[in-house]
């Protein structure tokens, strides 16, 4: 005869995870618009035709990045809290990848969450 064995319940999480850029440190998470992961840089280099060029319009304090692209002139919202607010400013050419999210500065790339435009 066995005993019956007592279900002990999982622990509630009681508190959200934050990434450290919240903190003020470097991104700890690979979420949309935090730090780039090796394999989204690595897909966004392997697929040279969706880059768009542009140029930063407007900056903000809260990582919003407006660009405008050169094509048409048409406006892509994103966030970064990797730190693409801090290494660019209004007029910086830049690359947009469309597929992967990557933001490209010169030499430094980042990963953007896109967001609606909000004229």
């Amino acid at each position: 005869m066995s005993t019956p064995h007592s279900h002990i319940p999982p622990l509630e999480v009681r508190e959200r995870a934050a990434c450290m850029c919240v903190h003020g440190r470097a991104c700890s998470t690979f979420a949309p618009g935090h730090a780039l992961h090796l394999i989204q840089a690595r897909l966004a280099s392997a697929t040279p035709s969706d880059w768009v060029d542009a140029i930063v319009d407007v900056v903000s304090a809260d990582g919003t990045v407006v660009l405008r692209t050169i094509a048409d002139a048409a406006p892509i919202t994103v966030w970064s809290g990797s730190g693409a607010a801090q290494e660019i400013s209004s007029g910086t050419p830049v690359a947009f990848h469309e597929r992967y999210h990557v933001l490209a500065a010169g030499q430094r790339r980042f990963n953007v969450a896109p967001l609606a435009h909000q004229p």
